[in-house]
């Protein structure tokens, strides 16, 4: 299948680095935090880097940011437990569970959707009009944006030609440039790219409601390590030196509402663990 992937300059090989303000932790080894694939690695950066820097303040726990250049590869680095903390969902998927991730918190927010979208313009009116046409995604181990549309076209027995972005931003500017007819997306961040991109579109399917993403951390993070940095993500935003980093953070991608985390079990996430369990998609791992 033919790939098509964001340009941005090589910096989606890189590992983001966090700049700690205490001197003290600068002797120490930091923690990785590991953000899924969505945005282009410098939006990632930009709007990370200030809330790790929060949080390893507040919790007294170095974290630096690590980004994946790729989805599948997110995929292969939560499947091996490679990073100590996650914010993510790919922890869900069915061949990464024995990784053993515990999610200790989420975003406060309503659950997310899939979606298959067209411009507004767009001759496109349902599922049955993209067969055999070229729609775009975001890469083959995106939850809202691949696993939930390409399983909706698959029950209804529709083939198209799916082509791959990189990230979920990449896709949708695939479908604003007019390089595919359709693109599969994440409901919530399509709406803030086109808010910021000034892109008219139309849902054409919808996916059933999913928690997006957990707060997560790995077996082996030591218990009182986890619940410094659970209390700090926690009280972030009654905090006004938190809440506002997490509005100059939100600025940046032009966010309707801040993020406000809230405490989450592994048991909120259990419609994602069913959906992965029954898919008619196959998930590619690296």
């Amino acid at each position: 299948m033919k790939k098509w992937i964001a340009t941005a300059p090589l910096v989606v090989s890189l590992l983001l680095l966090l700049v700690l303000g205490t001197q003290g932790w600068s002797q120490s080894q930091p923690l990785s935090f590991g953000v899924i694939v969505w945005r282009s690695p410098i939006l990632t950066a930009e709007f990370w880097n200030p809330i790790l820097r929060y949080v390893s303040e507040r919790g007294g726990v170095p974290l630096q940011l690590k980004v994946a250049p790729t989805g599948p590869e997110h995929t292969a680095m939560v499947r091996r437990g490679e990073l100590h903390f996650l914010y993510s969902n790919h922890n869900f998927i069915k061949e990464n569970e024995e990784s053993g991730y515990r999610v200790f918190a989420r975003p406060k927010e309503d659950a997310g959707t899939g979606e298959i979208v067209v411009l507004k313009d767009s001759p496109i009116r349902s599922l049955a009009d993209l067969e055999g046409k070229e729609v775009v995604f975001p890469h083959t181990a995106a939850f809202f944006g691949y696993h939930l549309p390409m399983d909706a076209l698959l029950r209804k027995g529709i083939q198209v030609k799916p082509h791959f972005a990189g990230n979920q931003e990449g896709a949708m500017g695939q479908l604003k440039a007019g390089r595919a007819v359709a693109a599969g997306v994440n409901a919530e961040v399509m709406r803030a790219f086109a808010q910021r991109e000034n892109v008219a579109y139309r849902v054409v399917w919808s996916s059933d409601k999913y928690l997006s993403l957990a707060l997560s951390s790995l077996p082996s993070v030591p218990p009182e390590t986890v619940k410094a940095v659970r209390e700090a993500f926690l009280k972030m935003a009654d905090d006004p030196e938190g809440a506002k980093v997490l509005a100059s953070s939100a600025a940046v991608l032009k966010q309707a509402a801040p993020l406000r985390f809230i405490a989450s079990k592994d048991s909120d996430f259990d419609n994602m663990r069913r959906f992965y369990r029954t898919t008619l998609v196959k998930v590619e791992l690296q």
